[in-house]
């Protein structure tokens, strides 16, 4: 998610997210980010990251990086699944990761925006913390490196100190070359393209989903 535009209620608190992922404007009433916060979030690190896909630890691998550091050790890297549960229904998602939704997809239409935008669930960090401690290694991902770095910015203000960005997700960036028959589709990089296994074979296992508000 390259723009991620979201406005919604969460009980008593006010979430907002602009254009680009790390700009967060509002989370009122019990919780507040700070400008110092703010301006962590838009720190720049990388000059060859694409900027909806920097993050505060700077710390970066492909979908291939990511799955040989996993085959390497198994028993100590997280892979991390940020996508949504209908994402890995229809699109599939690494057998070996963890999915843990950032955001859910809502089903009310944006006429102003044109799309049914996401939702982000706060108690995200609360969900991995489940399942991960502070100095383990995480490698997040999500389609194609948008939700993640948002999700990567969560983790390591919590106080995660290895969370790694997987910079072209599951599906990969769009192709923009004018002269290819897949313009416009993605299929430049990320795990399904690179040859990485994954599996549609939903169930309740290493699945930890947020708690539905429905009506909003």
């Amino acid at each position: 998610m390259r723009n991620l535009v979201v406005e919604t209620n969460f009980a008593s608190r006010d979430f907002k997210l602009r254009n680009t992922p790390f700009e967060i404007l509002e989370y009122r009433n019990e919780v507040r980010f700070s400008q110092h916060l703010t301006e962590r979030f838009m720190y720049v690190q990388d000059a060859n990251i694409p900027p909806g896909k920097k993050t505060v630890p700077g710390l970066y691998v492909t979908a291939k990086e990511a799955y040989e550091k996993w085959k390497s050790s198994p028993e100590k890297i997280k892979i991390i699944d940020v996508r949504t549960q209908e994402e890995f229904l229809f699109v599939g998602f690494p057998p070996m990761a963890w999915k843990i939704p950032v955001a859910v997809q809502s089903f009310v239409w944006d006429n102003e925006k044109k799309q049914y935008p996401l939702l982000p669930k706060i108690d995200f960090v609360n969900r991995v913390k489940e399942i991960a401690d502070e100095d383990d290694t995480l490698m997040i991902m999500c389609r194609s490196g948008g939700r993640s770095a948002i999700a990567v910015n969560m983790l390591a203000e919590a106080g995660f100190k290895q969370v790694y960005q997987i910079v072209d997700g599951m599906e990969g960036d769009i192709v923009t070359d004018e002269d290819s028959v897949f313009k416009g589709q993605r299929m430049m990089n990320g795990w399904k393209n690179a040859g990485c296994p994954w599996t549609n074979e939903l169930s309740p296992w290493r699945l930890l989903l947020p708690t539905l508000e429905y009506g909003t």
